[in-house]
């Protein structure tokens, strides 16, 4: 019924949560590194937090889509006020906020695991192959 707007809702938070970091990383790299040896200065992550935040706000939002368009095309959606049929009625609304905090709270978590996952995976192989590419040099 509205599944889809758990993990659409937590898309919004994590797209705004992506452009502060973003633009804080951006600061940063901006200020001065005086006094720091080169090995200091890139001893963080090989792959920023916000790239990482964007692969999961990606994720979110093109599943997000894919469940608004399959709620249309079963007419669970319409263009007119309260836009889901669920919420016409009391009883269906309660259906549909149990939905939401089982099957929407459920698919946001899994997706967000199946990022955290892939974030590590990531990063441990853009660290493994950065630290054996100057090795071979």
């Amino acid at each position: 019924m509205a599944c889809f707007l758990v993990p659409t809702t937590e898309a919004v938070v994590i797209t705004v949560a992506t452009h502060v970091i973003n633009n804080h990383e951006k600061k940063a790299a901006a200020r001065p590194h005086t006094g720091k040896k080169l090995e200091e200065r890139h001893s963080g992550p090989a792959i920023p937090w916000s790239r990482k935040l964007s692969w999961l706000s990606e994720m979110l939002w093109g599943g997000s889509l894919l469940l608004a368009f399959e709620h249309l095309w079963h007419g669970e959606i319409v263009p007119w006020f309260p836009f889901l049929t669920a919420a016409s009625d009391p009883a269906s609304t309660a259906e549909m906020l149990q939905e939401m905090g089982s099957v929407g709270v459920l698919m946001a978590l899994i997706v967000t695991v199946v990022w955290g996952a892939m974030a590590v995976a990531a990063e441990g192989i853009a660290k493994r192959d950065g630290e054996t590419t100057p090795a071979a040099e």
